[in-house]
């Protein structure tokens, strides 16, 4: 007698039935009518980290002498090219005797109750972990600029995490530790002043315009307005990072005779600079 037929009835109904198999991946069948198409997209970017550590099990259907993959099917074609072989075995968690409408009906409902990690929880995690990516920007953080990474948006506290890794992954340590000082002597740790678009535009400007872009007289210049009238007007001109550095530039350029042009900034950013954006507005 199977150890799942000793159970309550209670207990039964909250663990299925199944039992796991090494299944070749030849033997499996996938793309089923109720599920996604195949991204090469998605395959070719988890193949550049690939990790046999982050692979799930693939739940499989095996109904008429079948393995019908009804999640997972994305994971098996990574397997097949980490590998390069389709002989290649992954573990299944396998259902038998479902229906199609059964599998379909799992397959819509598996992710309703699923909690995503925020990029706080992902953070300390890989602080946990001790890799170093995480290990440098939180020393950066807290050691150099005396601040807290934090999942919530507050004074003293960081929470575009997100951001940090994306100019540390972009543009490299240096870019962001200047980006941070620049954003911190700017407006002295004024909250809207650290968050994501704000600290990726002023990476785009570092990174762009480099040793031509001076420390002072962009503290001097742009520290004329709050980080939310920058943030406000950046959001006017054009959506995401490039309307964050547009802003920072006009008034970084003030009356200046010698300006940074926007060229370049398109250019270091693969854009092309298009129509004219509107005019930069102050604070009332």
């Amino acid at each position: 007698m199977s150890e799942y037929a000793t159970l309550t009835e209670r207990q039964r109904n909250c663990i299925p039935d199944v039992h796991f198999d090494l299944i070749p991946i030849r033997n499996l069948v996938s793309n089923q009518s109720y599920q996604r198409d195949l991204s090469e997209g998605h395959i070719m970017k988890t193949l550049q980290d690939f990790d046999p550590f982050q692979i799930n099990p693939v739940k499989v259907s095996r109904r008429d002498g079948q393995n019908y993959v009804f999640d997972g099917q994305h994971t098996i074609e990574m397997i097949a090219s980490a590998s390069g072989s389709r002989d290649t075995p992954v573990w299944c968690m396998v259902y038998d005797n479902l229906t199609y409408e059964e599998e379909a009906h799992i397959f819509a409902e598996q992710q309703k109750h699923v909690k995503a990690l925020v990029p706080y929880e992902v953070f300390v995690a890989h602080l946990e972990a001790g890799d170093n990516k995480q290990l440098m920007i939180h020393s950066l953080i807290t050691n150099v600029y005396k601040l807290r990474i934090s999942k919530t948006h507050a004074p003293g506290n960081i929470s575009a995490i997100s951001a940090l890794e994306y100019i540390f992954d972009h543009y490299g340590y240096e870019i962001l530790d200047r980006s941070l000082r620049l954003a911190l002597g700017t407006w002295e740790g004024e909250p809207i002043s650290l968050t994501s678009g704000m600290l990726k535009g002023i990476a785009m400007l570092v990174s762009a315009y480099g040793d031509s872009l001076d420390d002072e007289t962009f503290k001097e210049h742009v520290g004329k307005y709050s980080a939310k009238a920058i943030s406000r007007n950046a959001k006017d001109r054009r959506p995401g990072t490039i309307g964050f550095a547009e802003a920072l530039v006009i008034v970084y350029n003030g009356q200046k005779k010698k300006h940074l042009s926007l060229k370049k900034l398109y250019w270091s950013n693969g854009r092309k600079k298009g129509a004219a954006p509107p005019d930069f507005e102050t604070d009332n």
